[in-house]
């Protein structure tokens, strides 16, 4: 039986575009530091084309850790959390879950390029919002909470503790307060 992270091939395919637009929003923290490294960037593309269809989830499983390891390749704190933002949005193909990481992952690269802006953060995180069409909406409510279900990344790993926990859960309590009338039938 599957995780309950993994959703649907379809599913996956409906968050993959959402969570390739939260990483790319950050994108330019990495570039500016390895503007010669196209492997977020490519990662990105690569979620929008899953998203589309024209590429399989087993192909991109398969490379689905690229632009995470471009992590290496930068020394600031946002241009690390760039590339990861990245990296989680490619593992999208293999498990719906790692939209969430995608998400938190972008949010914390906004924070902390603009440290003197206490508020970057919290801003992100409301532009993800704001930018969740229903469907997506539906599909992640079916994730369960973060820390509930150890079978993944919203397990007890790095995506359940500190800043990215704590913007993974802000992110599954606004989601979760949607009315059924806001609701995909």
């Amino acid at each position: 039986m599957p995780s309950p992270q993994s959703l649907s091939e379809a599913d996956r395919r409906i968050v993959a575009t959402w969570a390739a637009d939260c990483a790319e929003r950050v994108l330019v923290l990495f570039e500016t530091e390895a503007p010669t490294d196209g492997r977020p960037r490519e990662a990105i593309a690569r979620t929008r084309a899953f998203s589309r269809g024209e590429l399989d989830a087993a192909g991109e499983i398969r490379r689905r850790f690229i632009a995470g390891r471009a992590a290496h390749a930068v020394s600031s704190p946002a241009a690390v959390a760039a590339a990861r933002a990245a990296g989680q949005a490619a593992g999208v193909a293999h498990m719906g879950a790692h939209a969430l990481g995608a998400a938190a992952y972008a949010a914390q690269a906004a924070g902390l390029a603009a440290p003197e802006q206490p508020a970057a953060a919290s801003d992100e995180i409301s532009w993800q919002l704001e930018h969740m069409n229903p469907h997506v909406r539906v599909a992640l409510l079916q994730l369960p909470p973060l820390g509930e279900d150890r079978a993944g990344p919203l397990g007890a790993g790095l995506l359940a503790s500190g800043i990215l926990g704590s913007i993974i859960r802000k992110i599954q309590a606004a989601i979760g307060s949607t009315s059924p009338e806001e609701s995909v039938p």
